[in-house]
């Protein structure tokens, strides 16, 4: 065996799927793991998925040169209610802050009169409010009283909490009091989980800021102790570099950083997606793309813009969207990729409204029970089922034929529905299809639409297992010309952990330029890379490293910003002159407005990245023949446009070679999905064997404009 480890592991875990791609790093050959998710067990899941691995690629994992790992499992500790019992340290005077709350979380609820607020992470008795006070400068108002912030910490030890978040007024501006009281509470609870706000993101916004914190306390012991174990794992196996995580940001960090700031894992798996998207555009030569990912339990939208994704600081845990299009959850102001989520995967359950309507999710059968096709004990009917009925999905060949699914007992859960709705069942499954295309719709409208984008000119990408299911579907809706479908589209995200680059974010509230005294803005900057160079000399990073920076801007008589890149080199009025003017420009297409009123400087903010060797997409070349000899089979399919079932060829993607096209109705078939192609569009082959499916040269802009209105 060489010296040098030989393959790259990402695995993604996601509600329902654990996936996994495995990559040669001497031949770049590829290979995929798909296994179901164990909920109860998650570091035994991940495990069977890397053992499996292995056994195909006939290597040890002493052989495996980097792990980086995606994991659904801080989200759906905030989803289910199932984290650490919190204490919240905060000034005295503030400490029902989380009661009070804000409007926005409330959202379009606002007119249910049966609606009721969820109850806050941290209960009322949990808080200790200690006597202390900063000005928003830094300066001291009140000093710490040590002794009551003793004897308040003290009273709170005694109540048990698992973690304990702290988040004192103005601590962005001096984490002086903040840092004490840390050291008192790790003092009197030695055993809890202990994050402060100032060392998490220290930004103003109290209510933001502190949530950051509490969620990062509530999440953090079962995630830390996750990970641990998780390396512990790999290290028995033979693994011998760290774990790498994916950030919401899109950056990867050390599982050991990691477990310190748990909030910023908060989205780690649908940030992979939107990374290799970003990557699959940069080897197509597209600068925009909306990615759509549909999994076992939700789908997300996000975009691509310029080549990078888009990213938020304003993001809300367990709501609808991000920012602007977020009707509930709680808020989190770390780096996060502006995605919108809704509650419509392959397991999202239907069910019969009061009125008799039909309705799907936001529940879902996930991996445990599963859709009622699976056989494990499931009866309700989801969008998996549906799929089946209506011809798409061979119960043979699920996940390559590893998996047997039952279509009578699909069936059987379409009927007890139909017969609530008084349709048949193929009624039910085609409703189903259409309500689960609709959903996933208003996520895409929300990160295109409701931030001036106009999805007509850019491409949309499909990926997770039922992503490629649906995605023709969803582009009608918004007249999109153009929709990619990536090889092994269910574990794209997998493969999209592998593109992204260690990187870490530093920030720091921006010193006052107004006078034109620009060294202290350039020393905050300087402080903040070698914050950022020092994380990554202790990950073994110390050549190669790139720093972005920038600075958020806002309006004076607003509260909320925008971030602008700002070039290397000193700050001088010219720079900020040109910021300012970008903001500007920014804010006119954010918000269709062009405020005359002067600019303040917010923050600054820098992002410091050490580049990896990554995969390369291969480029394949043509062969003889046609796409006909891909061609395995052919079963009736339902397709709206024409008129019922019709008799579908169904090609093995594996087969098909760059320069093949073929028009639809068609079906094409690999291990870990499915590809619908309906009457109308035309697929071709790429040379990196991505399908390109378009619109077969019909002038649809009358229903393009229906649509688009349908959406706004």
């Amino acid at each position: 065996m060489a010296d040098r480890p030989t393959y790259f592991v990402g695995v993604d875990v996601g509600g329902t799927f654990t996936d996994l791609v495995i990559v040669c790093s001497q031949t770049g050959e590829v290979r995929n793991v798909k296994t179901l998710t164990t909920p109860a067990e998650p570091v035994r899941g991940v495990m069977n998925a890397v053992r499996e691995a292995l056994a195909l690629v006939g290597a040890t994992g002493a052989q495996i040169d980097r792990v980086v790992h995606a994991t659904t499992l801080p989200t759906n500790l905030v989803l289910e209610r199932k984290g650490a019992k919190v204490g919240f340290v905060t000034t005295l005077g503030f400490g029902d802050m989380f009661r009070i709350s804000k409007q926005k979380p409330i959202g379009s609820n606002r007119y249910d009169l049966s609606y009721r607020r969820p109850e806050p992470l941290v209960a009322r008795g949990m808080v200790a409010e200690i006597c202390e006070r900063m000005d928003h400068l830094g300066q001291v108002i009140t000093p710490l009283d040590v002794a009551d912030a003793e004897a308040r910490i003290a009273a709170l030890a005694a109540k048990g909490p698992e973690a304990v978040a702290i988040c004192l007024m103005h601590g962005y501006a001096n984490p002086d009091h903040e840092q004490r009281v840390a050291e008192i509470a790790r003092r009197h609870m030695p055993g809890a989980y202990v994050c402060i706000s100032s060392d998490i993101w220290p930004e103003y916004q109290e209510y933001e800021r502190a949530s950051t914190a509490v969620l990062s306390a509530y999440i953090g012991p079962t995630f830390s102790g996750y990970v641990n174990e998780l390396e512990r794992a790999l290290r028995d196996l033979g693994y011998a570099r760290p774990l790498q995580i994916m950030q919401s940001s899109g950056g990867v960090m050390t599982a050991a950083a990691a477990a310190r700031k748990a909030a910023y894992m908060i989205e780690s798996g649908p940030a992979a997606g939107i990374m290799a998207t970003a990557e699959l555009g940069r080897a197509c030569g597209f600068d925009n793309l909306i990615s759509f990912d549909m999994g076992g339990t939700t789908a997300k939208a996000g975009v691509v813009q310029n080549g990078q994704p888009r990213i938020t600081n304003d993001f809300r845990v367990g709501g609808k969207a991000s920012a602007g299009g977020r009707d509930a959850g709680e808020p989190i102001k770390v780096p996060v990729i502006d995605l919108a989520e809704v509650g419509a995967g392959g397991g999202s359950i239907a069910w019969v409204d009061r009125g008799g309507f039909l309705q799907l999710g936001p529940e879902s059968a996930s991996s445990e029970p599963g859709p009622a096709c699976y056989g494990f004990g499931g009866t309700e009917m989801t969008v998996t089922d549906a799929n089946l009925l209506l011809g798409y999905l061979d119960p043979d060949y699920f996940l390559g034929g590893t998996m047997k699914i039952h279509p009578d007992r699909s069936r059987a859960a379409a009927d007890r529905l139909a017969a609530k709705l008084g349709i048949d069942a193929t009624g039910v499954a085609r409703g189903i299809h259409m309500l689960a295309n609709t959903n996933m719709a208003s996520a895409i409208r929300i990160v295109t639409l409701q931030r001036g984008i106009d999805p007509r000119e850019y491409v949309l990408t499909a990926s997770g297992g039922a992503g490629p299911l649906h995605v023709v579907g969803v582009a009608e809706h918004f007249g999109i010309p153009t929709v990619i479908i990536p090889p092994s589209p269910g574990v794209r995200s997998a493969f999209g952990l592998l593109v992204a680059d260690m990187a870490y974010d530093q920030i720091a509230m921006a010193a006052d330029v107004s006078t034109g005294n620009f060294a202290t803005l350039d020393a905050q900057f300087a402080q903040l890379e070698a914050e950022g160079r020092e994380q990554l000399r202790r990950d073994g990073f110390e050549e190669g490293i790139v720093v972005e920076r920038a600075v958020s801007i806002r309006f004076e008589s607003q509260v909320l910003d925008l971030t602008i890149p700002i070039p290397d080199g000193p700050v001088d009025a010219a720079v900020i002159a040109a910021a300012e003017a970008s903001f500007r420009e920014l804010y006119a297409a954010t918000a269709g407005l062009r405020p005359t009123d002067r600019c303040t400087l917010v923050h600054c903010k820098v992002r410091v990245v050490a580049h990896v060797r990554k995969p390369e997409q291969a480029v394949h070349a043509p062969r003889p023949g046609d796409a006909a000899q891909a061609v395995k089979r052919r079963r009736p399919a339902y397709f709206t446009a024409a008129g019922g079932f019709v008799d579908t060829p169904v090609y093995d993607r594996a087969r098909l070679a760059p320069g093949d096209a073929f028009a639809g109705p068609a079906i094409v078939e690999e291990p870990e999905s499915t590809t619908i192609c309906p009457p109308g569009y035309v697929v071709e082959v790429d040379r990196h064997l991505n399908l390109v499916i378009e619109r077969n040269g019909l002038d649809e802009r009358a229903s393009i404009r229906e649509n688009l209105v349908t959406c706004l």
